[in-house]
């Protein structure tokens, strides 16, 4: 192997790579509110009796769990903006960081929509039988037992989905948005030390993943205790 490794281009580039960085943590964290909320959203709809809004839900899900991320990303960064203008009639480009996040979100939101599902049909049915005969709303009992029971224990696969949010988050180069490894790509290319770059970048997801996974792991630990 005659590649000769210099490392020297990593120190200055980092200020750089810490800006890609913090978008991709803020891109993670819009997409955990946002698609949480969503998913809550449509995993209600999902449940619901009314057949045609149960239907609504269920093609929502299933669209979106049928096609890839980056096919998502490239909707809502082409097609959606001429959607916008077609209804007004005039161009409304939304620029390619509102449409990643706009992208993760709805996209997310259908894998959250399932995960909180399970969780909500894992409480036993008494436990809403109970409540209303106490006095309880349908909405004060979906509210103050079935979703806290639920999100409890949804909580390890959400963390665990997390982190693959956050490794899809590099996903967003296809539409030049410069996150944590788009920020190292282009400091590779302009100092021609992709592969030096790359490897900084792949300790950097690996460190952080590895942690995060250790905490999830910890937490499946504590949720099988109690």
């Amino acid at each position: 192997m005659n590649y000769a490794f210099d490392w020297s281009a990593i120190v200055p580039a980092l200020p750089f790579l810490a800006r890609g960085m913090v978008f991709s943590l803020a891109l993670l964290a819009v997409c955990l509110a946002g698609g949480m909320a969503l998913g809550l959203g449509l995993a209600l709809m999902r449940l619901s009796n009314r057949r045609w809004i149960a239907g609504i839900g269920a093609v929502y899900v299933s669209v979106f769990r049928s096609i890839p991320l980056v096919l998502a990303i490239f909707w809502f960064y082409l097609l959606v903006p001429m959607l916008i203008g077609a209804v007004r009639g005039e161009a409304t480009p939304i620029g390619p960081m509102y449409s990643a996040f706009v992208a993760f979100v709805a996209f997310e939101a259908a894998y959250f929509c399932e995960v909180i599902r399970a969780g909500m049909q894992s409480i036993p049915h008494g436990q809403s039988h109970a409540a209303q005969a106490l006095g309880l709303t349908r909405a004060q009992t979906l509210r103050h037992v079935i979703l806290p029971q639920a999100m409890r224990v949804v909580t390890p696969l959400i963390l665990s989905k997390a982190i693959i949010i956050f490794q899809d988050t590099s996903l967003v180069y296809v539409i030049s948005v410069s996150d944590f490894l788009g920020a190292a790509t282009q400091i590779g290319q302009r100092d021609s030390r992709l592969i030096e770059l790359y490897l900084f970048a792949g300790a950097v997801y690996f460190v952080m993943c590895f942690i995060a996974s250790r905490l999830v792991e910890h937490r499946y630990a504590r949720n099988a205790l109690t």
